[in-house]
């Protein structure tokens, strides 16, 4: 009888196991550079054949993995992508990096995990380690999963090694990215666990076992609610500033002169990118089934998600204090990225400045040396010219600081300026109105 365990760990250990990617996203296409830099053949799956097709030409799409960087390894055959999941028949791990968005209920979003597993399951073998990085519920990889690649009569923790592993990419970040970020994973078994962290140590620093599926879950909840938590706290204490006349900047600034026992976190014109926004909500969604009330994720997403409200409110109010109406006036935004030096506008605060400030009747431009168009309510918008944008600006609102604006030729040629990242700290100006 084969002992699928030890042929696994023999693979992983002399780099022979052949490495499958489900979702080629900011997540899954460097988890494939790192294992080809690591010696191992890579596989990429995904059902997009646009993506497919650039990896094959050897062309990133993703702003942190260079073409450069992912060329090498495909030429020498070390990587390649298809959109046929038969391909599995072949491949002795695959990391599943899927979306899991939520639905406009603040409900998970489990049909492109699932209609993954669907598709794998369809091709499965026993050896196999396979490992979920899409962020989601705790017992997710043991309630939804696990029963579909059991089905074949595959006994998990001996036929088939199962974990997760929550991604931790931060786009744009030059100092921790896949390799070097500490990655954690359990397993539904304590063999799974072994052979994933195992595997993992091949190409990546750091890697940290927890003893379930369900605490690697939580990690990454924990992690993001964190964040959303404290981002709301200081996005509340921008609103009651704002009221009482206080610069929230200066405010933050002082606080964190404090060497123990405080954290700065900033203020912001709303919450962005995959994670931070939506992440928490699968906690909530999950604690509900308990019969928990979540609280403090439901009151920061409520704040978090008044702030662009505020931002029009601000830009509207600082327009009525040079004699001008929003309805009518030029608005130039710059930045629609969800944060500074990146080119992702998945969940962007930005699109709903925009969004609002249509209906309120402005017209709206926008300037972002990362991303040149954007589709705000069902309409193509292009990126202009910096210089042209705020020219022609009756007000200009600084929603991503990114380093590439010059700011001081900002503050010289606008008009009137709504800053909600603080880009413009330490210039004084009666045309610049702060969060």
């Amino acid at each position: 009888m084969t002992n699928h365990y030890e042929e696994l760990r023999r693979k992983i250990e002399n780099h022979s196991a052949h490495v499958g990617v489900v979702g080629l996203g900011y997540v899954g296409l460097p988890l494939v550079v790192e294992f080809a830099h690591a010696g191992f053949c890579v596989t990429g799956i995904d059902v997009q054949q646009s993506k497919v097709d650039a990896i094959n030409r050897g062309e990133s799409y993703i702003q942190d993995i260079p073409t450069a960087a992912l060329a090498p390894y495909v030429k020498s055959g070390k990587v390649r992508a298809t959109t046929d999941f038969s391909v599995v028949k072949d491949l002795d791990t695959i990391n599943i990096c899927v979306p899991t968005p939520l639905r406009k209920t603040k409900d998970p979003d489990m049909s492109f995990i699932v209609n993954a597993c669907q598709e794998i399951a369809k091709h499965f073998h026993p050896g196999t380690l396979v490992i979920l990085e899409s962020t989601t519920y705790p017992g997710t990889t043991d309630e939804l999963m696990l029963p579909m690649f059991e089905e074949a009569g595959l006994k998990v923790g001996k036929d088939f090694f199962m974990c997760f592993s929550p991604e931790r990419v931060d786009p744009g970040n030059p100092k921790y990215q896949t390799k070097n970020i500490p990655k954690v994973v359990g397993g539904i078994t304590p063999e799974c666990t072994e052979v994933g962290a195992l595997f993992y140590k091949q190409a990546l620093d750091t890697v940290v076992p927890v003893r379930s599926t369900q605490v690697a879950e939580m990690v990454k909840l924990l992690e993001n609610t964190f964040r959303m938590i404290n981002i709301g706290l200081v996005n509340e204490l921008a609103l009651m500033c704002d009221r009482m006349g206080i610069n929230v900047w200066e405010v933050i600034d002082a606080a964190g002169t404090k060497p123990f026992g405080y954290m700065p976190f900033y203020p912001g014109p709303g919450l962005g990118g995959h994670c931070i926004p939506i992440d928490p909500f699968y906690l909530s969604w999950k604690t509900k089934q308990a019969g928990i009330e979540a609280r403090f994720i439901e009151l920061a997403g409520y704040i978090n998600g008044q702030m662009p409200h505020f931002v029009v409110d601000k830009i509207q109010n600082a327009l009525n204090d040079h004699t001008k109406p929003l309805k009518g006036s030029k608005v130039h935004v710059m930045g629609v990225a969800y944060k500074r030096d990146i080119d992702d506008v998945r969940e962007s605060p930005a699109l709903d400045i925009i969004h609002l400030l249509g209906k309120r009747g402005a017209q709206v431009t926008y300037s972002d040396p990362f991303v040149p168009h954007i589709n705000a309510d069902g309409t193509d918008m292009k990126a202009i010219d910096v210089d042209a944008g705020v020219s022609k600006a009756d007000c200009v609102v600084i929603v991503t600081d990114h380093k590439k604006f010059d700011y001081q030729a900002l503050v010289k040629n606008a008009k009137l300026i709504v800053d909600t990242r603080n880009a413009l700290k330490g210039i004084e100006s009666d045309k610049i109105v702060r969060l």
